[in-house]
């Protein structure tokens, strides 16, 4: 009985090794690499980086529309100045970060002045299928799996800001399905293929480490 219970006892051992060890195939670890893609790359409500101050002028409704959800939500402020042209007069409104939207703002690393009002990232819920290409170091693996949002700001929430910026509101809506190749390295899982996505590019090299094209 002794000798029965000691296997047992290094079997069940061995399986929780198992499981732990960060280049096991498992789901667990595939739903680690993509949680860390995603932190590493939020979403945010431009497509690409913007810079503050910017002018716009007065009769461009369509695009003082989204900085003026953000002046409502107190990220941006905002003056009018007025400009000769000749004889001609131009009207335009300057937007610039707010104190608030200051703390909101991710700035873009590679371009000084440049940055994104970032809101939250997808998170991973539940893996529900996995195909490795083999269980040997370097394998891949194509993974689906169901998601939801997370870390979602106040502001974001805002039906004014969702109905101006639509992919607010469809991130935020509830769960959605989306795939993505991982493949095993010496430091574990890591996305190489991302999911489909509006994401904003890291917020610093550092904060990635993820082998991501």
């Amino acid at each position: 009985m002794k000798v029965f219970r000691s296997i047992c006892v290094a079997a069940m051992a061995a399986s929780l090794v198992a499981g732990c060890k960060k280049t096991a195939d498992n789901s667990i670890n595939y739903k680690a690499a993509i949680n860390d893609w995603y932190s590493a790359h939020p979403e945010c409500l431009w497509s690409a980086p913007q810079k503050f101050p910017t002018q716009v002028a007065a009769s461009d409704d369509s695009r003082n529309a989204p900085f003026a959800a953000l002046v409502d939500q107190g990220l941006l402020v905002r003056s009018s100045t007025e400009k000769k042209i000749i004889i001609v007069s131009k009207h335009e409104i300057n937007y610039d970060l707010s104190e608030n939207g200051r703390a909101a703002w991710t700035a873009d690393v590679n371009q000084p002045g440049y940055g994104n009002f970032c809101y939250g990232h997808r998170t991973v819920q539940t893996i529900t299928s996995s195909t490795p290409n083999s269980g040997e170091p370097g394998a891949s693996a194509a993974v689906a799996y169901q998601y939801n949002f997370a870390g979602a700001p106040g502001w974001a929430q805002t039906a004014e800001v969702q109905n101006t910026f639509p992919q607010v509101k469809a991130n935020l809506a509830g769960t959605g399905s989306a795939s993505a190749t991982l493949a095993d390295t010496s430091n574990g899982w890591q996305v190489v293929t991302p999911p489909p996505s509006r994401s904003y590019p890291a917020t610093s090299s550092s904060s990635d480490g993820k082998i991501v094209q």
